[in-house]
């Protein structure tokens, strides 16, 4: 196996290359395999570490006294927004605890604002004759399907290291008021594991907008998901778009969902407390209050912020040597090969592949003929369209550290293959 650039290698040599991947490649789809790495879901080692959650809550009450049992308390258990303030850095009367998914809370968001308006609306937002959102690529694919859902446009920036890309964003809405918003995942983003800095953060949410009710949605889902003992802090975006004049502009979502149970966690929203109010008033509308019973035996569980921080360590314990199997397998294999890019996350559920301009399809193929499900090449993208067909986003979290290890093995092959497939056919 060369250890140089594939391009640089002759045509023979090239050809000799595509013969021996091919054959790896037969080996590997004989060997049966059925793993999956689509989805960043926790482990089950992960979710064991929340099964005392089973024999909670102990009683019935609120530190306040209220049955916890009955209807009531749109805005969720004080003591549980209380908690989650302090690991958000904000404030409680800005937090609503809801039910288990963060997701469904975006999407009441918008839904309210197409049918309403929000608080600084001039009407709602289906009385416009055109809704733009702007969309930091790589990004995640949720976020994109449900703006397509809902008929929003999607309008593509560059998601660097720093964030997204502030030029950029800046030129498209200073002068289109039919840009109403942008998503934004803070902290180890979805997929490439990049932090928004404070600085980044300071321009999006002072900078000016042609829409007067411009939002941020900003989904910090891996605030608390650290891989190494050096731990990114979230900006303050709420902070900085008040101290900017714009405190409406910045809607945050968070969850449990990756601390606690997947399916049965509780999902915050913060934002300005006028905002907060404006949720409320629609959410009530259809709802009598969330499930208090499951944010009381997460405010047992927990005790304090600290006790979240302290779960999250063990969560870290985990997954932690499953990311370092992924770099671990593609230096060895890729490694100076000039056919992959691949970050390697301080935090968050993904690693971000980059494979050779124009393979990423045929990388997914060739997993899913042997055996690995892949995130479909594009979901990185609005409308599931890579311009370059370049991304691919790992998910290595749910299974076991065995297989992590045959997963990878069988990306590297794939992604070895397709490169050498196509670079042959360019020298033919």
């Amino acid at each position: 196996m060369t250890s140089q650039p594939i391009a640089d290698l002759s045509a023979d040599d090239l050809a000799a290359l595509l013969e021996e991947q091919r054959k790896a490649y037969e080996e590997l789809k004989g060997r049966g395999l059925k793993l999956d790495l689509t989805r960043g879901k926790p482990s089950a080692e992960q979710l064991d570490l929340s099964d005392e959650l089973l024999t909670l809550p102990r009683g019935t009450r609120d530190a306040s006294g209220t049955d916890v049992r009955n209807y009531g308390g749109l805005s969720g258990l004080q003591e549980l927004r209380e908690m989650f303030a302090e690991l958000l850095w904000v404030e409680p009367e800005q937090v609503v605890a809801g039910g288990n998914s963060s997701l469904t809370m975006m999407r009441d968001c918008l839904v309210y604002l197409m049918l309403f308006g929000g608080v600084d609306s001039e009407r709602p937002w289906n009385r416009e004759e055109k809704v733009r959102f702007v969309c930091p690529v790589p990004g995640y694919d949720r976020h994109f399907t449900l703006l397509e859902s809902l008929g929003i446009e999607m309008v593509t920036v560059p998601f660097n290291e720093d964030g997204p890309d502030v030029a950029a964003v800046k030129a498209l809405v200073a002068e289109d008021a039919s840009i109403k918003g942008m998503w934004v995942v803070p902290t180890y983003a979805n997929p490439t594991g990049a932090t928004t800095s404070q600085e980044v953060a300071a321009e999006l949410a002072g900078m000016p907008t042609a829409a007067p009710d411009f939002k941020i949605f900003w989904d910090n889902a891996y605030a608390l998901h650290h891989l190494t003992e050096e731990e990114a802090k979230s900006a303050d975006i709420l902070t900085l778009a008040a101290a900017a004049g714009h405190p409406h502009r910045p809607i945050m979502f968070a969850s449990t969902s990756k601390i606690t149970f997947a399916g049965a966690g509780v999902a915050f929203l913060a934002a300005s407390t006028k905002t907060v109010a404006w949720y409320l008033d629609h959410l009530g509308k259809g709802s009598i209050g969330p499930d208090k019973i499951n944010h009381l035996r997460h405010v047992q569980f927990f005790g304090s912020a600290q006790g979240v921080r302290d779960h999250m360590v063990r969560h870290r314990q985990i997954i932690a040597p499953k990311f370092e199997e992924v770099d671990r397998v593609l230096t060895e294999r890729l490694g100076g090969l000039d056919i992959a890019t691949w970050n390697k996350p301080q935090g968050g559920y993904f690693v971000n592949l980059d494979v050779l301009p124009g393979t990423a399809s045929r990388v997914v193929e060739l997993a899913r003929e042997a055996g690995v499900a892949l995130t479909p090449a594009g979901s990185s993208f609005p409308y599931k369209r890579d311009p370059e067909n370049t991304n691919i986003r790992l998910a290595p979290t749910m299974p076991p550290l065995p297989e992590v290890t045959e997963a990878m093995e069988a990306v590297a092959t794939c992604v070895l293959l397709a490169a050498a497939e196509k670079l042959a056919a360019e020298k033919a």
